[in-house]
């Protein structure tokens, strides 16, 4: 059970003189948030990153990742488990994928640590509560900086204007229950059928000593509860240690009013797949890079903002064509899918489809590499996209026109 850092009573003092003031301000410290505070390590700027609850403190999600990423991002010591094949079953049948790249179950504490490990920044414990300007409102106090990233999840704290909120925003539902490991199992198991979960999936992430069962449904009004109990029943595993969060899957803007969004804040959770956790590391870096550009006098922060806006804005494609398949998988009837799923699982299909979804949030970003575009190998297509998008972002809130000066610089 985690533990509410906001409820530490004499630890709860004000924020107040120097603590309160930074270079950067990162609010949110899950997988976006340490993922832009460990891309300014080095900077020489003062990096405060704040949160309700202490770093590694409150998991919500099944925590596995594309193993490549997880050795990219250095915390190979958080995996728990690595899961080389894929195995999807509906009620006419099973088909089992030897990916070409596996997943990773991992300890989320762990991995939190080792990303904090990589950063230089500080951290403080205080409720985000909302901003007025550059000056952001906690339950200790205003906080105040001329960057600020908001990577508080799906809430969109920081927002400017008024969020929708479920059922009614375009926003998924999971819950999911960690029992102890039956042993032995190897796959990371998808369950689509109608009968569990009507529009949705069910998984079980085994996790070397637990397994994470669960359901997701991208209809908010559908209730999970029920349907998780009922696949850790057919499982033989106790519903027990539940967790849940929303998730969207849909893309916001990923600046606005100033602000720079990333994660679930900005929607960079995929749809179909629900995946979260690259897209956060993802973009995490991408808003990394373009602070780190500002902070070494290279960019404006206009010119940072609409930079980062037109990075997040030129994977929308990919994104839709996910939200196109969220919505017909469901749709297809159970033998027509299962038909499709023993094609995919052939392995031409297989290495091109997985390969596709590696590739629009690919682990050689981390390490600088560009994203490949579809129609290039070395992210000219995709770069020069994002200039398009950069300067007609600029030209609409008012900013002066710019360029990159290469496509080397693009990937920011």
């Amino acid at each position: 059970m985690s533990r509410r850092a906001t409820l530490r009573g004499e630890e709860r003092t004000p924020l107040v003189g120097a603590p309160a003031r930074a270079d950067v301000l990162i609010c949110g410290a899950s997988f976006a948030g340490l993922a832009v505070a460990r891309q300014l390590a080095g900077s020489g700027a003062d990096v405060l990153v704040v949160d309700r609850y202490e770093i590694g403190e409150r998991q919500t999600s099944a925590c596995a990742a594309p193993t490549p990423w997880l050795h990219a991002m250095g915390v190979r010591q958080a995996i728990r488990q690595e899961l080389p094949c894929m195995a999807f079953h509906t009620p006419h049948g099973s088909a089992r994928f030897r990916l070409p790249w596996s997943w990773s179950s991992f300890d989320y504490r762990t991995l939190c640590h080792e990303l904090w490990a990589q950063s230089d920044a500080r951290f403080a414990v205080a409720k985000v509560e909302g901003r007025t300007g550059h000056t952001v409102l906690t339950d200790r106090g205003e906080l105040t900086a001329p960057l600020i990233v908001d990577a508080l999840g799906w809430r969109r704290v920081l927002g400017s204007g008024p969020n929708v909120q479920p059922p009614d925003a375009p926003i998924s539902r999971g819950l999911e229950v960690h029992p102890d490991a039956r042993g032995g199992d190897t796959d990371l198991d998808v369950w689509i059928d109608r009968s569990l979960i009507r529009h949705g999936y069910a998984w079980s992430v085994p996790a070397a000593g637990e397994q994470r069962v669960g359901v997701g449904s991208y209809e908010p009004r559908d209730h999970v509860k029920e349907p998780t109990r009922e696949i850790a029943g057919r499982l033989g595993v106790p519903p027990v240690r539940y967790q849940g969060n929303w998730f969207p899957h849909a893309l916001r803007p990923a600046v606005e009013d100033g602000v720079f969004f990333a994660g679930d804040s900005a929607g960079h959770c995929f749809p179909l797949s629900g995946e979260g956790i690259r897209t956060a590391f993802y973009f995490g870096i991408a808003c990394g890079r373009e602070l780190g550009r500002v902070l070494d006098g290279e960019a404006s922060r206009a010119e940072a903002l609409a930079a980062y806006g037109a990075f997040s804005a030129v994977h929308a494609p990919a994104f839709a064509t996910a939200l196109r398949l969220q919505k017909l998988i469901p749709a297809l009837p159970p033998r027509v899918l299962r038909a499709l799923l023993a094609v995919v699982g052939r392995e031409r299909p297989c290495r091109r489809a997985f390969g596709w979804y590696l590739e629009q949030a690919h682990p050689r970003f981390a390490s600088g590499g560009l994203p490949r575009g579809p129609a290039s190998t070395n992210g000219g297509h995709r770069a020069g996209r994002v200039r398009a998008v950069a300067n007609g972002l600029a030209r609409r809130s008012g900013e002066v026109d710019y360029e990159f000066a290469s496509d080397t610089d693009a990937k920011s």
